[in-house]
C-alpha cells in the first residue's frame, strides 16, 4: 500500500465515527439517541472529550454572516467508476478512488468520501433542510476540508437514485457502484458560507475548514424518506459559535 492510499484509509476511518472496525476494537459505540446521543458523546471515550470541551464545534447555525468576496472552492472532479458504497451504521459513505482534488485557498485537498445526514446538520437562521451531504477532503499535511450541500424537497435526484438503488440496509455491508458523478451533487451557484469548525461526529476533531453552499440541490420526498427509513434522524444539533466569524460569498 503506497503512502497516499494509506492516508486515505486512515482518514476514512477517522472521518466518520472512526469506522466500524476501529470503533468495535475500542468498544466505543455512539449514535443519535438514548445513552449514546450527541449530548453524551464526550462521556463515551476520552478520545471524544472535545465534543463538549471544544470551542470550534460543528455544525452551527449560519446566521448574521459577514459578506465578503472570498475565493470559491474549485472541485476538479471527474465521473468515477467502482465507487464503494458502505453502510457504516450511521450513514451511507460513498468512498472515492484516488485523484479527485479540490483547490481551496491555494492548496490541494483530496476528496475521500461523501456521506449524508437527515435532517440537515447546519441551519440557516434556524432553518433545517431535509438532508445535507458532506464531501470530506484531506490535504497532504492532514488538514481537513468539508463541502456541505443542503438537500431540499423537489425533483428526483438521478445521482442519488443510483446510490439509493444499491444502498446497503445493514451496518457493515458494502457494495460497489459501477459509476458515480460527484460533481452532479453540487449546486450550480457558487454562493456559500465559510467558517472554521470540526467534524460533526466523534471524535469531533477541530480545525476543519467548512464551505457550506447557500443553494440546495433537490431530491424527491420518496428518496429522502428512503434514507430515513434506514438511518432515521442522524444529525448532530447545532453548536455554539463562541465568537467565530461566518463569512458569506453571495
Amino acid at each position: 500500500m503506497n503512502r497516499r492510499t494509506l492516508l486515505g484509509v486512515l482518514v476514512a476511518c477517522s472521518m466518520y465515527g472512526l469506522s466500524n472496525d476501529l470503533g468495535a476494537a475500542e468498544n466505543t459505540a455512539w449514535g443519535y439517541s438514548g445513552g449514546i446521543a450527541p449530548d453524551k458523546w464526550s462521556t463515551l471515550s476520552d478520545d471524544y472529550a472535545i465534543c463538549s470541551s471544544g470551542r470550534r464545534q460543528s455544525p452551527v447555525d449560519l446566521v448574521e454572516p459577514i459578506r465578503a468576496n472570498i475565493e470559491i472552492a474549485r472541485p476538479l472532479w471527474r465521473p468515477v467508476e467502482k465507487a464503494r458504497v458502505e453502510n457504516n451504521g450511521h450513514t451511507i459513505d460513498v468512498h472515492m478512488p484516488e485523484g479527485l482534488n479540490t483547490l481551496f485557498e491555494d492548496r490541494t485537498f483530496t476528496l475521500l468520501q461523501v456521506h449524508f445526514h437527515a435532517t440537515s446538520e447546519h441551519t440557516i437562521a434556524g432553518h433545517h433542510y431535509p438532508m445535507e451531504a458532506h464531501f470530506v477532503h484531506r490535504a497532504d499535511d492532514g488538514d481537513l476540508l468539508v463541502l456541505g450541500v443542503f438537500i431540499d424537497y423537489g425533483e428526483k435526484n438521478t445521482v442519488l437514485e443510483k446510490v439509493w438503488n444499491v444502498m446497503p440496509k445493514s451496518a457493515g455491508e458494502e457494495v460497489v457502484l459501477d459509476s458515480f458523478t460527484p460533481q452532479m451533487l453540487l449546486p450550480g451557484d457558487s454562493g456559500h458560507f465559510r467558517y472554521s469548525g470540526s467534524l460533526t461526529t466523534p471524535p469531533c476533531t477541530e480545525n476543519v475548514s467548512w464551505v457550506v453552499y447557500s443553494k440546495p440541490i433537490s431530491a424527491s420526498s420518496d428518496q429522502i424518506a428512503a434514507f430515513k427509513d434506514v438511518f432515521g434522524k442522524n444529525n448532530r444539533p447545532t453548536q455554539g459559535l463562541n465568537r467565530r466569524l461566518i463569512l458569506q460569498r453571495p
